[in-house]
Formats: structure tokens, C-alpha cells, sequence
């Protein structure tokens, strides 16, 4: 290997979130400025609510170089066309995401951070008022020296309130801080020339902006679906020298590469009948390391996140194909009974269908990464088994099932149930599918696999080169009951053309030894 081989063919903007960074220093820059000119010309104020690192911070950053007027950082990009004048405005741009929230103070002192860095450039007359009042005189005053109305971009507003889920006292303590604080840009309205907020989480319910009225939120607006996140097109247009290195690398055609990108990183969808887009950290990193890996996953699930699943008596099963109404994706109140809209404001889930009749949206998970990167995360909460431990499990399975061992197999998951500790073990055979569900799901990233979701099928069926196995559980049942089943339901009828060898396979579980009990296999 040669230096020149170690340099990729261009540079990708990874963990550079400053527009004015990735141009000057010529790092790879995938063209969202037409969505910037639309902003700042057709309206005034605006919410986009998206997962993290989707790309938020660089839309803020590039808002603030294009009202900053420097327009020699747009040079060859799309909003060249339109825009002429690049008028100067005062920019105020926070950035709530760089700090842990344990206590108020924690919250006061961000905002003050903020406060005073402006109160230093242009007064701290109100230096010992309130936060929303020192906010609200810089704003003014501002416009008043100036002449110029002023720019406020908001990264990551809600990031206060999502760790404090769990937390009511703190939550509530929070809320009323950055109610008053942001009401103030409500108030400010003939000084201000654009608003932008962005976060994790929508607001359409949340007490933060019943008085902030005037935002409009875009998060689930077809014209900017797109606006964060890599289209298919433009994977095309802007990385397909890279996605033919990595083809050659893995000695396959490029048109593999293409398919493989699009199962592991693409699927999101932000509104009803939206074009997709992928998910733009993993593809950087995808491209830049030439190797796939789950790169979004792999930067951590949010704290609030945890919580909440913890306390949820959720069925995970449901997640998949679950259905929500408008009204759902609005409502901010992550509650215990119902975590899905926040799972799908984190970026776990996403839109699939939508009933136009009913306002129905169906959701499901959107790639690969995100699928088996969150029911790996998910196994620790139902089984004593590490994350990491899972992996080394479901390789097993996978290997003897491929390799016809089905006892084997059955074996392991006996070892894999008696590891679950008895606080995790409620006894429900809810609890069991629920495992039954993650182990099959989770052996899909490397085999065929179905799991049951409706009436009429089998409880799982894995299909590899050699063979295809339905396997029948029954709990506190007998194996001779799981077998009938699978010939009464005719569970194997759909594969008998198949030139596999079928394995039916019936298992008994015990409830009271919290385990696998008898079994029985038989080659059809």
C-alpha cells in the first residue's frame, strides 16, 4: 500500500458542523442552499424538528454565514441564482446541545453563557434582570444601534427538557424557564428578521410555545422533507466515486453497493408520500472508512430514550407496522404508556404509509442500521445478556441453524432463557415472545427470517441455503401440541416446492423454570 492509497479521493465534513469550515477547507458539501434562499425569502420564523446528527447543526450554521452576507463561502451552490443583495443582519445563534443538564442552575448558566458573549458587544445594561428580560433587551437594542433587524438560530432547544424525562420537578423547572425565555421572541416580532429553531422533539403541545405562535413548523412539511438527510439523487450526483471505490474494495458490482447503502442507511421519511433520504452521518463514515458498520447506532441512544423504555410496559412487537394520528406526532409529553412518538422524533421509527381517508400514519423501522442496531440495544432490558454478548449469541444460532444442528441451536437458547435474572423475569408469556421475538428478529441481519405478527403463521420461520425450519413454541403446552399446529395451520404448505430441506420444530416452554422445556425435530 502506497501513501496515495491511504487518502481518500475527497474530503468528508465528518464531526464539522461550521458551513463556513467544510467550504473554505473544501470539504465534500451536498447543496441544501436553495432550501436556505426559500426560508429567508417566503417567511420569518421556523421549527424543524429531526433526529441527531441529521444535519441540523450545519442548516443553522449555514443560515448564519448566508445572513451573515458572505456570500464567497456559496460560490458554485445553487442559491447563486437567486440571491443578489446578501444583506448583512446581526446574528445571535445558541447552541443548547453542548452541555449536560442535572439541575436549573445547569440551564441558567447555558443561558447566561449566551447572554453574556452578546451583552459584551452591545451593552449589559440589564446585566442583573432575569434571562428572558436580558434577552429581550439585546434584541432591541441591537435593532436600535444597528438599524438592522436581528437573526436568532436556536440548535437544540429542547435538549434541557428530553434530560429531564423521569424528572418532573426538573421538567416542570425547565419549562417555565424556556417558556418565558423564547415567549420573548414573540414580543420581539418588529425587531427580528428571521427565527429558527430546531430539536429532536416537535412542539405542537408543549407549554414552551403556547405563546410562540407564529414559528411554523416544517418538520413534517413536504417541501422540506428533504432539507436534512441525502437524497438517493444526490448519493448519485455527489458520492459515487466513493461508493465505486468501496466496490472494488469488496470485489462486487456497484450497483451491490447502491442496493446495500440503500438497506442499511436510507429509508427515512419525514412526511406522507415524502422522498426518502439517508441518514447522512452513517454515509460519511460509510464512504470515508470504505467499510459498512452501524455508524449512527454506534454514537449512543439518547439518555431520555433509555428511560423512558425502561418504564414502558410497551410490546415491541408493535412497533413495527404500528399506526399513530397527526395528533401523536405533536404531542411533546413523552409518556411511559405511549413512547412511540418519541422513538419516531429520535429517529428510530419513520413514516412507511399513510391513509389519507383515516390520517393514519403507519411506521416502521427505517434501514437496517437502525432495525438491528435498536433490538440489540433493546435485548439488555428483556434478557441478562449484554449487547455485545447478544452479538456473540446470534452468530451461534445462525451458524448451526445454517449447518442443520437445530439442536444445537435449541440448546444455546436454553443457556441464552437461563441466563435471564428473576427481577427481568415477570413471568408473562408476553415476556417470552417478546424474547422469542428479538432473538429470531435479530438473527435476520444475517438469514431469512420471518416472525409471526398476525394470526395463522408460525411462531418463526429461518430460512437459510440449506434449509427451512418452523418452529411452533408453546407455553406451559406440550411439544406434540406445537407440532399438531404447525400440520393443522399448514405452517409448511407455502415451502413445499422450495428444494430446502423443512424442519418442523415444536418446543414446550415452562413458565415456572422460566426456560425451554421439551422439544422435538423432525425433517420433513
Amino acid at each position: 500500500m502506497t501513501a496515495n492509497d491511504l487518502l481518500p479521493l475527497r474530503k468528508f465534513p465528518i464531526g464539522i458542523q461550521s458551513f463556513e469550515d467544510i467550504r473554505v477547507k473544501q470539504f465534500l458539501y451536498v447543496d441544501k442552499s436553495a432550501y436556505v434562499y426559500r426560508m429567508a425569502t417566503y417567511g420569518k420564523a421556523y421549527f424543524l424538528g429531526r433526529p441527531r446528527r441529521f444535519g441540523k447543526s450545519l442548516l443553522l450554521s449555514t443560515l448564519e454565514s448566508y445572513f451573515l452576507g458572505k456570500k464567497h463561502l456559496f460560490k458554485g451552490l445553487a442559491i447563486e441564482q437567486w440571491e443578489k443583495d446578501w444583506t448583512v443582519y446581526p446574528v445571535l445563534h445558541m447552541d443548547l446541545n453542548a452541555r449536560n443538564y442535572i439541575n436549573g442552575n445547569s440551564l441558567t448558566e447555558m443561558l447566561n453563557q449566551y447572554l453574556e458573549k452578546w451583552e459584551a458587544e452591545y451593552g449589559d445594561e440589564k446585566k442583573d434582570r432575569q434571562p428572558e428580560e436580558r434577552f429581550a433587551y439585546i434584541i432591541e437594542k441591537i435593532y436600535r444601534t444597528t438599524g438592522k433587524q436581528v437573526v436568532v438560530l436556536v440548535d437544540e432547544y429542547d435538549k434541557p427538557m428530553l434530560q429531564a424525562i423521569g424528572n418532573d420537578a426538573l421538567g416542570d423547572e425547565y419549562r417555565n424557564m424556556l417558556k418565558a425565555f423564547y415567549g420573548v421572541l414573540k414580543s420581539a416580532d418588529p425587531y427580528l428578521r428571521f427565527v429558527f429553531l430546531t430539536g429532536v422533539t416537535k412542539f405542537g403541545q408543549v407549554s414552551v410555545f403556547s405563546d410562540l405562535n407564529q414559528l411554523k413548523d416544517i418538520s413534517m412539511d413536504e417541501r422540506y422533507a428533504t432539507i436534512c438527510g441525502i437524497t438517493d439523487e444526490e448519493m448519485e450526483a455527489n458520492f459515487r466515486p466513493d461508493m465505486e471505490r468501496l466496490a472494488k474494495k469488496m470485489n462486487v458490482a456497484y450497483e451491490d453497493i447502491r442496493d446495500r447503502m440503500r438497506r442499511t442507511y436510507d429509508g427515512y421519511q419525514f412526511c406522507q408520500n415524502s422522498e426518502g433520504v439517508y441518514n447522512p452521518f452513517s454515509v460519511l463514515n460509510a464512504l470515508d472508512s470504505q467499510e459498512f458498520s452501524y455508524y449512527w447506532f454506534a454514537t449512543g441512544t439518547p439518555t431520555f430514550l433509555v428511560e423512558l423504555l425502561k418504564g414502558s410496559d410497551y410490546d415491541l412487537r408493535d412497533l413495527e407496522g404500528v399506526e399513530v394520528t397527526a395528533n401523536q406526532f405533536a404531542d411533546y409529553r413523552a409518556k411511559v404508556e405511549d413512547p412511540v412518538p418519541v422513538i419516531y422524533q429520535s429517529g428510530y421509527l419513520t413514516v412507511k404509509k399513510y391513509d389519507e381517508e383515516f390520517q393514519l400514519y403507519k411506521l416502521g423501522f427505517p434501514n437496517e442500521e437502525v432495525k438491528y442496531g435498536f433490538l440489540s440495544f433493546l435485548t439488555p432490558f428483556y434478557t441478562n445478556v449484554s449487547k455485545e454478548e447478544s452479538v456473540f449469541y446470534i452468530g451461534k444460532f445462525v451458524r448451526e441453524l445454517r449447518s442443520g444442528d437445530a439442536e444445537a441451536f435449541l440448546t444455546r437458547l436454553r443457556a441464552f432463557f437461563a441466563d435471564f435474572p428473576y427481577e427481568l423475569n415477570d413471568k408473562t408469556e408476553r415476556h417470552y415472545q417478546v424474547v422469542f421475538y428479538l432473538v429470531f428478529k435479530l438473527m435476520g441481519q444475517f438469514a431469512d427470517v420471518e416472525v409471526r405478527s398476525a394470526r395463522g403463521r408460525a411462531d418463526a420461520v429461518v430460512k437459510t441455503s440449506d434449509y427451512i425450519y418452523v418452529f411452533e413454541f408453546k407455553l406451559n403446552g406440550t411439544v406434540s401440541d406445537a407440532l399438531r399446529q404447525i400440520d393443522e395451520k399448514g405452517y409448511l404448505i407455502p415451502y413445499t416446492a422450495d428444494s430446502r430441506k423443512l424442519v418442523k420444530v415444536g418446543v414446550n416452554f415452562n413458565a415456572e423454570e422460566r426456560n425451554l422445556g421439551d422439544w422435538e425435530i423432525i425433517e420433513v
